[in-house]
């Protein structure tokens, strides 16, 4: 595997605060939530990973483990059987299936599909949309950066980006609670790792770090979710850490280039795209990070699109539906379609919280939902 020096990146200080009966309060039930009130995610996708990993992955062995999920059973052969792979005679077969697609198309169905099923149970539905395409477009951009830094394993790379995330989902759960009256959290608690100390008494990195090690994920995982936000931290994985929390802040970028426009305030666009470029550095160094940047910004044009026709699929919208909202957003903000929703700039916390987490009866089947997503991942 390349290796090579880090460049130092700037860090904020740790918060020292004492923590508050709130705080505390808050902070216990969301590791009841971790332990005890998580819906069961997919074991299934989870040893699919360690199956296909590696230099000999085993997809005799992969049929099998699908074989006895009926739910990724019919995905897979629909997937197989729909003109995306344009093939000439059905498919009928797990195995047969297995073959065609490959180890990294089943991996990547088999792990998007999940994650994206696991959001779709618990958050609220007006959040479903801005976790998914940043979480998707995070992966896709990882493991186009892994590739240009020739890291010996990118699926790894399109896994840790799209799980990065993950630790936000029992911070919705806990808001959404039926027992939740407290007052909500700071309008800029997502994905603020100090802001959500200050308020939960944790944060989504530690969160989704005890969520990866229930589920016996591999510690470069592990390392992702604790550390995106603070990759110099990172213990197992630096490069694996260094690409997620790049590609990570390559997005903020682009979520507040258009806050800043409608604040009239450039601080913090400036203050993201200063890290973004520290990461860079020192992930690439700082003679080849431009090139490496502008084939970033190329990549994003290309699946930014992919991710909103993935949103549309996960809910379960029709096409007039998606094309009106199109329509209406292009009329809105000329620029709205070339960025991605800002991350945590939901109109209100407090809107998000009073609504329902989406229930399964009322969700599309699985395969049309996550249609339109896996196109980018089949292209």
């Amino acid at each position: 595997m390349k290796q090579g020096p880090f460049m130092p990146i700037q860090t904020q200080p740790p918060l020292h605060s004492q923590a508050t009966l709130p705080q505390i309060a808050r902070e216990q039930r969301l590791q009841v939530i971790v332990r005890k009130g998580l819906p069961p995610f997919r074991q299934t996708s989870l040893e699919l990973t360690k199956v296909l990993g590696g230099d000999s992955p085993d997809l005799k062995k992969a049929g099998k483990l699908i074989s006895t999920d009926p739910t990724l059973s019919s995905q897979v052969l629909r997937m197989c059987n729909s003109p995306l792979l344009g093939l000439h005679s059905r498919v009928i077969s797990i195995d047969h299936a297995a073959t065609l697609l490959g180890p990294e198309r089943l991996r990547n169905l088999a792990l998007t599909s999940s994650v994206a099923d696991f959001a779709c149970r618990i958050l609220p539905e007006s959040q479903i949309d801005l976790f998914w395409e940043h979480s998707f477009l995070t992966a896709m951009l990882s493991q186009h950066l892994a590739e240009r830094w020739q890291y010996f394993e990118k699926y790894q790379a399109y896994i840790a980006g799209l799980l990065h995330d993950i630790g936000q989902i029992p911070e919705w759960m806990l808001l959404t609670e039926d027992a939740w009256t407290g007052e909500g959290p700071p309008a800029n608690w997502m994905d603020n790792p100090s802001v959500e100390q200050e308020f939960f008494g944790t944060d989504h990195c530690k969160l989704g770090e005890n969520m990866a090690r229930s589920w016996g994920l591999m510690p470069s995982f592990l390392d992702v979710l604790e550390n995106h936000h603070t990759p110099e931290l990172a213990q197992r994985d630096s490069v694996l850490v260094r690409v997620v929390a790049t590609a990570d802040s390559f997005l903020d970028t682009k979520s507040e280039a258009v806050d800043a426009a409608e604040r009239d305030d450039a601080r913090r666009l400036a203050q993201h795209r200063e890290r973004l470029g520290q990461l860079g550095q020192g992930l690439f160094g700082e003679g080849k990070w431009p090139q490496v940047a502008s084939g970033l910004e190329r990549e994003y044009a290309r699946v930014l699109p992919m991710a909103k026709a993935g949103i549309n699929g996960l809910m379960g919208r029709s096409t007039s539906e998606s094309t009106t909202e199109a329509d209406r957003s292009q009329t809105e903000s000329s620029s709205s379609m070339q960025q991605p929703p800002t991350k945590g700039a939901s109109n209100s916390t407090q809107d998000a919280m009073r609504a329902q987490p989406r229930t399964a009866k009322t969700e599309a089947s699985p395969f049309a939902r996550m249609k339109n997503a896996l196109k980018s991942i089949f292209s």
